[in-house]
């Protein structure tokens, strides 16, 4: 079940790079570059894919 959570973490993680990246317009081809609220949508992606990964790695005790 670890595992799992981890890589939906990490796949949550990688979409919100890639639309922030898009975002600045650094990622061609797609309606979203150079849309700065794409950046913006992407940087709480990215926040919600660590944090996801925080809670996928707690440890317990």
């Amino acid at each position: 079940m670890r595992l799992i959570r981890n890589l939906l973490a990490l796949l949550v993680l990688a979409i919100g790079v890639l639309w922030s990246l898009q975002g600045l317009g650094l990622v061609p081809g797609s309606f979203m570059t150079g849309q700065r609220q794409w950046l913006y949508i992407g940087l709480v992606t990215v926040l919600v894919g660590l944090l996801g990964l925080r809670w996928a790695n707690r440890s317990r005790i």
